[in-house]
């Protein structure tokens, strides 16, 4: 499944609760940082993350696609900078591996 991507500028409006610096780190370090600073943060919360990684325009989207977090897109006029809005009920991932869900989704994905 392709991710959706929002309308251009719609991250313009969206004022960060949180920022995440990922300068200069490849996009698995960078989601394991994300994650783990996200966490306990509760829903409904902008958070800007600060992506050099020329991977991150992909990633971030797809990586929030996959937990249930909503991209909002580049930020405009802040450099390499993406939005994102925490969504309650986001499926968890594991702490050493942004890209695969915890043995909890697992499970709940195998019986589906």
């Amino acid at each position: 499944m392709t991710p959706t991507f929002p309308p251009a500028g719609s991250a313009k409006s969206a004022e960060p609760a949180l920022t995440v610096d990922g300068t200069g780190l490849l996009c698995v370090t960078l989601l394991l940082r994300l994650r783990k600073e996200i966490e306990g943060v509760p829903p409904g919360t902008v958070v800007h993350v600060i992506a050099t990684d020329p991977a991150a325009p992909l990633d971030l989207p797809a990586w929030c696609h996959m937990t249930g977090h909503t991209y909002l897109g580049p930020v405009p006029g802040e450099g390499p900078v993406y939005a994102l809005r925490l969504t309650a009920g986001a499926r968890a991932t594991r702490p050493d591996a942004p890209w695969h869900a915890t043995g909890r989704e697992q499970e709940r994905s195998r019986s589906r």
